[in-house]
């Protein structure tokens, strides 16, 4: 090898060599060329990092080559089994042996392939023996060989060889020097010309013959030799017999699945065709499979060739994965269930009919135990008594009949296998589990299905698959709209809405049965004054009599000037007592006195005993979600208090947690939810932690009737239409910079923190980092005080507001920082501009909200979240600004309910200002992944931050 030099013509060449150890490899080089333009013997190998001044002479396909044949050379393979350097001649001649070579020959020879399979065009040479490299021009085929193998079988050998095609001509290869230059998929080189193959035909099966006419196999060794080489080759190539027979059969095929029962794993069903006489795995893709029959008497082999329909194969697959089935792997045509709803043979027991019409061969694997598979179904039938209902119900598998009450244990102990009189083992439907575990659960008797009555709405889930004939009047109790009417009271001023009728209706009903209720609607659709017609027909309904008349209502004390205000409006004739104060009641004779007493929860916490005393007519919790928590002093008093009706209501029954309705279901129903611990395990745990839709979905049953949930969207034709109009402002400039500098701060500190570990920690400086952003994002004052800044948000509030007082309408203003008030407040007082104000520190509530009202030159009320979410009716106002968001929706929605509710006449406008790049765009987006309760339960979120998984976290900083 001499230096090549670069300035002189030269040539980019590909060497076909044959290295001592290796094998065969391709190398390029760069050969000097002389002044004629032939090849001179200076030459140079190069690699990727060689490329040097030679680059111009290169194009795209010769960098991959380079590159890809850099793999290959020796010093790159001896780097991989010998980490330390070492010379070739010390590794080839200490290290390498047989197993190495083996390990790494086929993934040179796949490198391999895919070098030839784009040299063509290039120049390629046969490398000499001293390492020239441009020794023979060699050339590929403009096209691929065809192989043909032949056997002859006579009384004494079978002669086996192939024969090669190319062009049309037999190529005559034996004895030439031939040589198989890859193995994996063969390269044969014959006289300076590369030839490959139609087929992957292994060049094992050439070598061979490179210097060998045939191979002779004697006849005491030619039926092993048949069964698997002969067999082999005659499914995947050309094959020429004589003396013996090759049948090509193309059968009418059936598919079969076959069941695996696993008793306490992963049932599954195998997928396999039946050709005839000849069955093959749904995992085999062998377009051809070869079956061999040796007839003794006559000597004589016969190889029959079973062409299989792949395609067709493939569609029966497909159609198992269309009725929900997926295959479990690769390997083997084994099919399961994804879903945790039904069990392998359940979804066979529900697909049997379906398989059999489009020709499915069912079976099952060999086993002591024979699983039953058949239709399943359950038949239920329902006695109605006066406090209670019967249910009779039989349990169908295929022929049996078997009562369900004898499969008690089974579904309480989840146990799926039932022994059926035939010896079959039934697997029990995972819906029966599901769907009726409760139905054993609440009933008393363990040898009958009785339920009480109050658990109707168990049956009602129930009902398709029963033969009911319930009253119907209690039917009725499922949907109220068809309860009949009751006449409104005479002393009753107002006119009740059709959707507050039926809610007035509604308390009627629950009373006929003594049932207790909870009403849910939403914020601002008349809870108050349904219930003010309720109590004034009780007063009408109950005078004269021995029954006790006096009703108690609990509420919140921020709650008693609106009640007083509402009764003052529609029942100025209830006799009310407030029960608050310091100089209230010592006795309870006096309630006796009034229809309507009127306490706070705090008062019932210590009036326990006293309360405890007197035996009211209805006792009503307003805001019952006070009582959510069954372990507060709260509920132990509540529960302690003697009536003959109980009404809950409350906007929002659920805000944290499930389990926050048990506690005022067992107020409204005692029993109804079980105990509370039970409630705790059968419903709140895999509601909120597994996620579980159907235990939502028992629990909705089950609660249903006794829960009247109407919401504003399902009323909205009652009310003035509104408007809301998200206003995305930009921050300024400095405004940006604060934001971008507190943000990354908390970043950091966090990640840092790795937020795994210290939950609680981080909790509290999340909680930290995002007030102060959020802070940032309304106006930079409320954290840097003594700085003077601007707010983008600020300045795009104060000129919509001068628009609005310019025509004259009245707006609430919402937010959750007073700070952020307290800045427009000192506008307003700078300006002289009337506003009304009220956070939790208004000490004249209702001073504030009369001037609000009363003044026409008042048009703004600035008000607190805290103060303000509830217990107001401010219909005056046609604008509402929320100025921030807030992690809860329905918060945002109480205070949009000021506004837009019962009595509002004019369109309401509401737009939420939200600065743009900043935390508050993800609370919105955030706001509706994190809806964790079903909103069939009558639900609202407001334990936000807890949800927050660390990707929420690492988005919201980000």
């Amino acid at each position: 090898m001499q230096q090549v030099d670069s300035k002189l013509p030269f040539k980019l060449i590909y060497s076909l060599g044959q290295h001592p150890y290796l094998g065969y490899l391709i190398e390029p080089h760069i050969v000097q060329l002389n002044p004629n333009g032939s090849y001179s013997l200076s030459y140079k190998r190069i690699f990727s990092n060689t490329i040097g001044d030679f680059a111009p002479a290169l194009d795209e396909i010769d960098y991959q080559l380079i590159k890809l044949l850099d793999e290959i050379e020796q010093t790159h393979i001896i780097k991989i089994f010998n980490k330390k350097a070492i010379r070739p001649v010390d590794f080839f001649g200490k290290v390498f042996d047989d197993k190495i070579y083996d390990r790494i020959r086929p993934k040179i020879e796949q490198k391999m392939l895919t070098a030839l399979n784009q040299l063509r065009g290039k120049p390629l040479f046969l490398m000499s023996k001293d390492g020239y490299p441009a020794d023979q021009e060699i050339h590929i085929a403009g096209e691929p060989t065809s192989i043909l193998f032949h056997f002859r079988r006579n009384e004494t050998e079978t002669r086996y060889f192939p024969t090669l095609k190319h062009k049309g001509h037999r190529l005559d290869f034996m004895y030439k020097g031939a040589q198989v230059i890859i193995n994996r998929e063969a390269w044969l080189l014959l006289e300076n010309t590369l030839y490959y193959f139609e087929q992957d035909i292994d060049g094992k099966k050439l070598s061979p013959f490179l210097n060998k006419r045939y191979i002779s196999v004697a006849r005491n060794t030619e039926k092993r030799y048949f069964e698997t080489f002969v067999s082999g080759l005659i499914e995947k190539y050309h094959v020429y017999a004589e003396g013996f027979d090759i049948r090509t059969h193309k059968e009418n095929a059936a598919p079969i699945v076959k069941l695996f029962y696993v008793p306490n794993g992963q049932s599954f069903l195998q997928l396999s065709f039946a050709y005839g006489p000849y069955e093959f795995s749904g995992s085999t893709d062998h377009p051809v499979t070869v079956r061999l029959v040796y007839d003794q008497e006559t000597d004589y082999y016969i190889f029959h060739r079973i062409k299989r329909s792949l395609s067709w194969e493939k569609k029966q697959g497909l159609y198992l994965e269309e009725l929900g089935l997926r295959k479990r792997d690769l390997l083997f045509a084994n099919y399961i269930l994804d879903a945790e709803q039904e069990s392998i043979v359940e979804w066979l027991n529900r697909n049997q009919s379906a398989l059999l019409e489009k020709g499915f061969i069912i079976t099952q694997a060999k086993g002591d135990r024979r699983i039953f598979i058949g239709k399943t179904s359950l038949e239920m039938a329902i006695e109605e008594g006066n406090d209670w209902f019967d249910i009779q119900a039989v349990a169908h598998f295929g022929p049996y009949e078997i009562p369900f009450i004898t499969l008690r244990e089974h579904i309480l102990n989840k146990i799926k296998e039932f022994t059926l009189p035939s010896g079959e083992i039934a697997i029990i439907p995972e819906e029966w589990f599901s769907q009726y575990e409760h139905l054993f659960l609440f009933t008393a008797d363990k040898h009958s299905l009785r339920l009480n009555k109050t658990h109707i709405g168990l049956l009602y889930e129930i009902s398709e698959h029963t033969e009911r004939s319930f009253h119907r009047k209690l039917e009725q109790l499922l949907n109220f709209d068809s309860i009949n009417e009751a006449p409104i009271p005479t002393g009753f001023l107002g006119d009740l809405r059709p959707y507050q009728r039926a809610g007035y209706n509604w308390f009627h009903f629950l009373q006929e049965y003594k049932f207790g209720g909870c009403l849910a609607d939403d914020m601002g659709l008349g809870k108050t004054v349904q219930t003010l017609a309720l109590l004034q027909q009780q007063k009408e309904h109950v005078k004269g009599t021995d029954h006790a008349k006096t009703s108690l209502l609990i509420l919140p004390t921020s709650l008693l000037y609106n009640w007083q205000k509402e009764a003052e409006k529609f029942a100025p004739g209830l006799r009310i007592h407030l029960h608050t104060g310091s100089n209230r009641l010592k006795d309870t004779f006096g309630f006796s006195h009034f229809d309507l007493v009127v306490t706070t929860y705090g008062i019932v916490r210590s009036d326990a005993d006293l309360l405890s005393k007197f035996f009211f007519n209805y006792i009503i919790l307003d805001e019952s979600q006070h009582i959510k928590n069954p372990t507060s002093k709260s509920f132990k008093a509540i529960k302690g208090l003697k009536s003959r009706y109980k009404l809950a209501l409350s906007g929002t029954p659920i805000e944290n947690s499930v389990a926050d309705i048990w506690s005022q279901m067992h107020f409204a129903n005692p029993g109804l939810l079980g105990s509370y611990s039970y409630f705790q395990k059968e419903f709140v745990v895999p509601i909120e932690k597994k996620k579980d839709e159907e235990k939502a979905a028992r629990l909705q049953a089950i609660i249903k009737p006794f829960i009247l949930r109407r919401t504003k969207d399902q009323v909205a034709k009652e009310l003035p239409p509104k408007t809301e109009q998200t206003i995305y402002c930009e921050m300024t400039e400095e405004q940006t910079k604060l934001y971008e500098r507190i943000k990354s701060e908390y970043r950091n500190a966090l990640l840092d923190n790795q937020l795994q570990r210290n939950g609680q920690g981080n909790q509290i400086m999340l909680l930290q980092g995002l007030t102060k952003l959020r802070q940032i994002a309304n106006h930079p004052t409320m954290v840097e005080e003594n700085e003077v800044f601007s707010s983008g948000k600020f300045d795009t509030v104060m000129e919509m507001l001068q628009s609005i007082i310019a025509e004259h309408h009245k707006v609430l203003i919402f937010s959750q920082f007073v700070k952020h008030l307290q800045l427009f407040r000192d506008v307003f007082e700078r300006e002289k501009i009337a506003y009304a104000y009220l956070d939790g520190n208004t000490k004249k509530r209702s001073e504030a909200v009369n001037l609000f009202k009363e003044r026409e030159d008042t048009q703004i009320f600035l008000i607190s979240i805290k103060a303000g979410g509830v217990g107001l009716n401010l219909t005056e106002a046609d604008y509402v600004f929320i100025l921030d968001p807030w992690w809860n929706p329905a918060v945002e929605q109480q205070a949009i309910d000021r506004s837009h509710r019962i009595g509002q006449t004019k369109n309401v406008f509401i737009y939420k200002f939200i600065s743009k790049d900043t935390v508050e765009e993800k609370i919105i987006a955030l706001q509706s992944q994190k809806k964790a309760l079903s909103s069939a339960l009558i639900t609202t979120e407001e334990s936000f931050i807890k949800s927050l998984s660390t990707e929420d976290i690492q988005e919201l900083l980000r």
